[in-house]
């Protein structure tokens, strides 16, 4: 059994409703538990491609969308009590995972969106896969 001293609460967050519930959660879990909470913000930039041309993106898009990113999720990690925050680029799923194994967490505690239909094939679903490959339990917050 983990000691509470080792609890580490890892929380995906994209900035909406459900991401921030699952935040407010993860944080009263840890305050109960003695645990600190990380927050880890994944991004994909979109790259698009046509037969005969290399992906290309904008000079310096990549640096501007980063220190954004970087802005936004320390932002937020201040805010709230000064947590912990990673920031991550690639999918965002793989990129949870990831994090998770590398910070030791305990426990995955993220928001889900609850698409169903055409959203959810489209856009998929970052928690469902993250449940799927997760190898510690994982806590999904809905947004209503």
């Amino acid at each position: 059994m983990t000691t509470s001293a080792n609890v580490t609460l890892l929380v995906p967050i994209d900035f909406e409703t459900a991401s921030m519930k699952a935040l407010a959660l993860a944080k009263e879990l840890a305050a109960r538990l003695g645990g600190q909470v990380v927050l880890v913000h994944a991004y994909q930039l979109p790259v698009y491609t046509y037969p005969g041309l290399e992906p290309t993106l904008l000079p310096g898009f990549h640096t501007e969308v980063t220190a954004a990113a970087q802005r936004a999720v320390d932002q937020l990690a201040q805010q709230e009590g000064g947590l912990k925050a990673v920031l991550r680029q690639g999918d965002p799923a793989i990129e949870v995972l990831a994090a998770a194994e590398e910070l030791g967490a305990t426990m995955i505690v993220m928001g889900t969106h609850g698409r169903t239909g055409v959203a959810h094939l489209i856009l998929g679903s970052v928690a469902e896969k993250v449940v799927r490959k997760s190898p510690v339990p994982v806590l999904t917050v809905r947004a209503s």
